[in-house]
């Protein structure tokens, strides 16, 4: 490590004196500075990237774990060459299993000793507080008897602290030259430095002129003041905006109230004073409910019953009827009629054949008007036990379904069946004339 000292030594000085002989001229040129940073090196991300590619490598997301990773320490000197490029030295050791191409690594690690120049060419001069670079230079190396020569390539990224002081951070990709020694690696580097040589001197300040006017002392002057005679708000140039909705008095046709700048600072409206602005009132003219978006209560089959109260919302009838059609008297008669003439065998839920005629009258009035439906009702009398009654009405009511689905050609959806037992009499069953009035089922149009 002798020889690459010496250089390093020899170069500090060099760019020493060629600082202090330009840096008056220059007082954003770089002094000469020394410094120390932390080091880490990265074998395994580089080898990834030639196996693989750089997609890859950011998939796996392993390229910026630690753990992978070799820390060190390094020693640094800065000296600008101009406003917009510095020279930067650095002297590196680590302690590492170094990956010499075509040896097997031994598994120890052993200290590796780094020394290269670089050239940092800065996007902005020492005069901003943050500048970043482009580096790029020559390297050499020694690792367990092994002597290298690599050129870092590089980005970085320059923090001034003081004016004598500068956090520097930087990544390389370190292209090895002797390929035979040396490694192509991810490097990266954290650290501080500062100036040990001249100071700038202190800039003498001179006195503030006096304030400019500020007639209403709102802070804006009155040359920018475009209300110079009221207190304002600057991001309003000066003028006021009394109800704060972010349009100022002299634009606002509702200085008073909060609006929008869609309406000249006014409320947004509501044409049909619904409660419903007009920006959400799909009826802006017709006054209307928020459950329909400010329109009014629909009326589907204009019948003048609208659809809320209307029991048949698409079949016009009047409102007396709740908005359903009226079955004719005739119609009824015809189904009072059919109802009275359906027949049972004795104890059982078989349709007689003498109750085909008045359940094909059922199915063609229903068929003549395909928006009516029919409930089936089947009561008993109160022979025998209630629970077998109920199940016999049951069966009867359904029979009945049954024939004006399959027979009468009637959609069974239109079709409700249910039985009442002996629960629902329209006679005494102590008689037997009442008992038969008591044994039957009964059918009941609607619409809906």
């Amino acid at each position: 490590m002798r020889k690459p000292l010496m250089l390093f030594v020899a170069v500090c000085l060099f760019t020493t004196a060629f600082s202090q002989e330009n840096g008056i001229k220059n007082p954003y040129k770089k002094r000469p500075a020394f410094g120390f940073a932390f080091t880490f090196h990265d074998f395994q991300t580089a080898q990834d990237l030639k196996n693989t590619s750089l997609n890859q490598v950011l998939k796996d997301k392993q390229w910026y774990k630690t753990g992978r990773m070799s820390p060190g320490l390094a020693l640094s000197y800065f000296q600008g060459l101009t406003d917009h490029l510095d020279f930067m030295a650095r002297l590196g050791g680590t302690f590492t299993d170094y990956p010499v191409p075509d040896k097997p690594q031994g598994g120890n690690d052993k200290l590796l000793a780094e020394l290269d120049a670089n050239i940092n060419a800065k996007l902005l001069s020492d005069k901003y507080w943050v500048s970043p670079y482009l580096t790029a230079g020559v390297g050499g190396s020694q690792w367990n008897g092994y002597w290298g020569a690599y050129v870092p390539l590089g980005v970085g990224i320059q923090v001034n602290l003081l004016d004598q002081a500068y956090i520097n951070l930087n990544a390389q990709y370190r292209v090895a030259v002797t390929s035979a020694t040396t490694a192509n690696h991810l490097f990266y580097s954290f650290g501080v430095a500062g100036s040990l040589f001249e100071k700038k001197e202190p800039k003498v300040i001179p006195p503030p002129p006096p304030p400019p006017a500020d007639t209403d002392n709102d802070g804006i002057i009155d040359s920018l003041d475009a209300c110079p005679a009221v207190a304002g708000l600057a991001q309003f140039n000066g003028c006021p905006d009394t109800d704060g909705d972010g349009i100022p008095d002299k634009d606002d046709k509702c200085p008073d109230v909060k609006g929008l700048a869609k309406y000249n600072g006014c409320p947004i409206p509501d044409t049909d004073n619904d409660g419903i602005n007009d920006e959400e009132d799909k009826c802006p003219n017709q006054p209307g409910v928020a459950k329909y978006n400010g329109c009014p209560i629909p009326d589907t089959d204009g019948d003048g019953v609208n659809d809320e109260e209307d029991k048949c919302p698409v079949l016009a009838g009047p409102a007396s009827n709740q908005g359903c059609p009226e079955i004719k008297e005739e119609v009824k008669k015809r189904i009072d009629v059919a109802a009275k003439n359906v027949f049972f065998a004795t104890g059982s839920s078989k349709l007689l054949a003498k109750s085909n005629k008045s359940l094909n009258e059922v199915a063609k009035i229903l068929n003549e008007d395909p928006n009516l439906k029919l409930d089936i009702e089947g009561h008993t009398d109160n022979t025998g036990k209630p629970d077998k009654n109920q199940i016999l009405s049951e069966a009867r009511a359904k029979a009945v379904l049954d024939y004006l689905v399959t027979k009468g050609g009637v959609n069974p959806e239109r079709l409700v069946s249910a039985g009442f037992g002996q629960d629902q009499p329209v006679a005494d069953n102590k008689t037997a004339a009442g008992r038969a009035q008591n044994r039957r089922v009964d059918l009941k149009l609607h619409y809906n």
